[in-house]
């Protein structure tokens, strides 16, 4: 018996989401794509349920990549901390990337081509290709790593 979890989508005025290709999205997904952002969605990939993306400049997310249970992808803080004014930025995860379970995305990170972020990470900074990062904040833990998730 599968539990069908509910589901937010919201695009906003300008906004748009390009999706190349096939892929699969679980239920109980939060999608939204404030005024003017851009979210890209590469084919051959997958997230699993509970996903939540919240894209208010620009977030891109490559071929083949696979995505756990709970994992969030955020592009901005939506406030100000001391007066820093860069509230957003760009999130590119490249081609055949692995994030794994409740894993947590932050503005103005690339997570190289297959790359593997471990369960409960949250990424401040750039991962390297074929990487693995863990811990909060994620740090470099194997290099020259390979995994099969899609290909």
């Amino acid at each position: 018996h599968l539990a069908y979890l509910p589901s937010e989508f919201y695009l906003g005025e300008e906004a748009r989401i390009v999706v190349n290709g096939r892929m699969f999205i679980n239920t109980g997904l939060h999608i939204c794509v404030n005024r003017g952002a851009m979210l890209t969605l590469g084919g051959g990939g997958g997230a699993s349920n509970n996903l939540t993306i919240d894209c208010f400049e620009s977030i891109s997310i490559g071929k083949g990549v696979g995505i756990g249970k709970g994992v969030t992808i955020r592009d901005s803080d939506s406030h100000t901390i001391n007066g820093n004014m860069e509230i957003s930025a760009p999130i590119v995860i490249e081609d055949n990337a692995w994030i794994a379970f409740n894993a947590t995305i932050l503005k103005g990170v690339c997570i190289g081509s297959g790359a593997v972020v471990a369960a409960g990470a949250v990424v401040t900074r750039d991962v390297p290709p074929h990487t693995l990062v863990a811990g909060v904040p994620a740090r470099v833990i194997k290099e020259n790593v390979q995994h099969n998730v899609f290909n």
